[in-house]
């Protein structure tokens, strides 16, 4: 069989943004990070059908091979469920992989870091952004209790805007300024949250994660939203209250993000 550069034993795996925790749990399993199409949400495949290893330092999608020593039993009773897991004919014919569902870089070190779960990533500006870094960056603030970020479609732009939906911690009031200067200070450009939805509590889903199809759906718009919203001024440097006026210059683009 060929070999990939992205095989190897999993070393302690850290966080994207490298300050968090690093998990030292050892996984003993081979492994690859294959390329990934962020827009069509689903591995990338050449012409010939088969995938190929992101080089190191780039996310990819992290698939385990389904073999004797490493069996996949599937869910019971779950039949579209199982066959969604496992990959077919990903580098030759017959092969079979288990598809964790998360988006990992591995550095030169061979240390792994977490960097997004797939269909939470989203493209803005040409780059991907990961959800799970910039929630985690607005999460540092004292006053916040969760940060649950999402990509929302803007008229006129390739891709999604990021948006932040938020909930504040007990008899703590947001300070908006602090959040413009948290994520200025610690995240790139293109992947700043635009816009913020303040909201009283988070909805989730079954298996307890955030609830983010009816806040893509519902996007940014004041007219559709009760929640509170706000805006990106980086003239003001915080974010301000996004009104309808606001909101119709940037629909109109009169109002470049």
């Amino acid at each position: 069989m060929q070999k990939h550069t992205g095989v190897g034993t999993l070393r302690p795996v850290c966080t994207a943004t490298q300050f968090c925790l690093i998990l030292l749990l050892q996984l003993f399993f081979t492994f690859h990070l294959i390329k990934y199409d962020f827009q069509k949400d689903e591995p990338i495949r050449d012409e010939q059908g088969w995938c190929s290893d992101v080089k190191k330092g780039e996310p990819g999608l992290l698939i385990s091979q389904v073999n004797e020593k490493n069996p996949f039993f599937g869910y019971a009773g779950n039949k579209k469920q199982t066959e969604k897991k496992l990959l077919c004919d990903v580098f030759k014919k017959g092969d079979v992989y288990f598809n964790t569902g998360d988006l990992m870089v591995q550095d030169q070190e061979d240390f792994l870091y977490f960097w997004d779960r797939i269909g939470d990533t989203f493209r803005w500006k040409g780059e991907n952004v990961a959800t799970t870094e910039v929630g985690a960056i607005i999460g540092m603030l004292d006053f916040i209790q969760e940060a649950n970020v999402y990509g929302v479609v803007v008229p006129g732009y390739e891709g999604k805007a990021g948006m932040a939906s938020i909930t504040l911690k007990p008899n703590m009031s947001l300070d908006l300024e602090k959040v413009y200067e948290q994520v200025v200070k610690f995240l790139p450009a293109y992947t700043r949250p635009q816009f913020l939805r303040m909201q009283e509590k988070m909805e989730a889903t079954g298996t307890f994660k955030l609830q983010k199809f009816q806040l893509v759906e519902e996007g940014f718009s004041p007219l559709k939203i009760s929640d509170p919203l706000y805006f990106m001024d980086n003239l003001k440097k915080s974010y301000i209250p996004l009104t309808k006026e606001i909101y119709d210059q940037i629909i109109l683009g009169k109002i470049k993000l």
